[in-house]
């Protein structure tokens, strides 16, 4: 099986041609609507500036939020519209619907090199649709968008995991290409699974046990080190019978960290320090306690200084590193001290040689909320789910839909 690139196609000649491209743009908005983290804008403009140079009339897909197939004012890409066009140096129509009459009218108009973007495609409940036969109508409705010699080039790796319409429907109607992010993003995370330099170390948080079990369940045999904190790690700590007061658990996930305790005793590192609070707010009361030692009444936001500095020395002298998920409650300067910690030792394992992926989600925001430099680290994915179930050896429908 291969798949043809975005190189492949410039060299088949796009000029004059309608360009498909499914882009990841969906970045996080404040309450003004304002960009917080334009991340996932920037990354997309390599794929998108060399269609434009190279004459295409483009055509770009993507989503905001999750607007459950409704038009939601809040999740207009009018802003990402604005900083695409910055990022482009150049004018980004936004369509005023999804296939409607403004978006055929305005596709209809377009000159070699223009840049049109859909308006946000989860407006559109066929995009999400179950029903095969939902999502080929709306498929067909983009490719009307780009004409009989269009081609469909997809960009947007934060949702390859997803078998939707302007992911998965559209590549069987035209020819299709991976661009040059969902290519880069494929090639770094298949580093992470085969020939991977020892010693090889995992850094896992987040909430919940049960988003990272299967990811756990794939990389523990293949790791030297896999440390777990954030949310997710006072459930290994009630595993091993300690109490947790307040703090995050999933009850219910116990008994399988009792059981991935036992099978990976050697492999798995858990805080033995943490920094606690009274209540869930930024100016909350805190203070460091032993995992041991959680007071009830108290909660677990934030791995404590001798966990971060045990996790640091760990990660520092690894080959290759995968982090994905904060230590703690990094949005809370009070509760950032483990997940900067930790990051910054993954910036100086890069600096030492070391191969290191961030895998995109908090991480990722994490990362720049922190204000460490994007090449502290080798990579830094846009996809968080789906870097995960690459991760974890599950078929993304996005990716296996462009082989031919």
């Amino acid at each position: 099986m291969t798949v043809k690139t975005l190189d492949d196609l410039l060299s088949e000649g796009v000029e004059g041609r309608g360009v498909l491209v499914r882009s990841d743009l969906n970045v996080p908005l404040d309450d003004n609507g304002q960009i917080t983290d334009p991340g996932r804008i920037i990354a997309s403009v390599p794929t998108l500036k060399a269609l434009v140079e190279a004459g295409a009339k483009v055509v770009v897909t993507a989503h905001l939020g999750r607007p459950k197939g409704e038009r939601d004012a809040k999740l207009s890409l009018a802003p990402v519209a604005a900083k695409l066009a910055e990022e482009l140096g150049r004018n980004v129509q936004l369509a005023g619907d999804v296939v409607g009459g403004d978006a055929l009218a305005r596709s209809e108009g377009l000159t070699d090199g223009d840049v049109l973007l859909l308006e946000n495609i989860r407006f559109d409940p066929r995009e999400t649709s179950k029903d095969d036969a939902d999502r080929a109508k709306l498929a067909a409705a983009l490719v009307e968008l780009v004409g009989d010699d269009g081609a469909f080039v997809s960009d947007g790796f934060g949702v390859v995991h997803r078998k939707q319409a302007s992911v998965y429907d559209v590549a069987k109607l035209l020819p299709h290409y991976a661009g040059k992010l969902v290519a880069a993003e494929v090639e770094v995370l298949a580093k992470l699974t085969t020939d991977t330099e020892r010693p090889y170390a995992v850094v896992l948080g987040g909430s919940k046990v049960s988003d990272k079990l299967a990811v756990i369940e794939a990389l523990a045999p293949k790791v030297d080190t896999l440390v777990i904190g954030g949310g997710m790690c006072f459930t290994f700590l009630a595993a091993q019978g300690l109490s947790v007061g307040t703090s995050l658990l999933q009850e219910e996930m116990i008994d399988t960290c009792k059981d991935l305790l036992d099978r990976y005793a050697d492999v798995i590192h858990l805080p033995r320090d943490i920094v606690v609070a009274n209540k869930f707010a930024a100016d909350a009361d805190s203070k460091i306690v032993p995992a041991h030692e959680i007071p009830d009444g108290w909660m677990g936001l934030d791995i404590g200084p001798e966990s971060t500095a045990r996790f640091a020395a760990l990660l520092t002298e690894a080959k290759t590193v995968f982090w994905n998920g904060p230590m703690g409650v990094f949005e809370f300067e009070s509760f950032a001290a483990g997940t900067k910690g930790v990051a910054e030792a993954i910036v100086t394992a890069t600096g030492k040689g070391a191969f290191t992926v961030v895998g995109g989600g908090d991480s990722a925001a994490a990362v720049r909320a922190l204000g460490l430099p994007d090449d502290g680290f080798s990579h830094i994915s846009t996809g968080g789910g789906a870097s995960l179930e690459y991760l974890e050896g599950k078929e993304l429908p996005g990716i296996a839909v462009l082989e031919d």
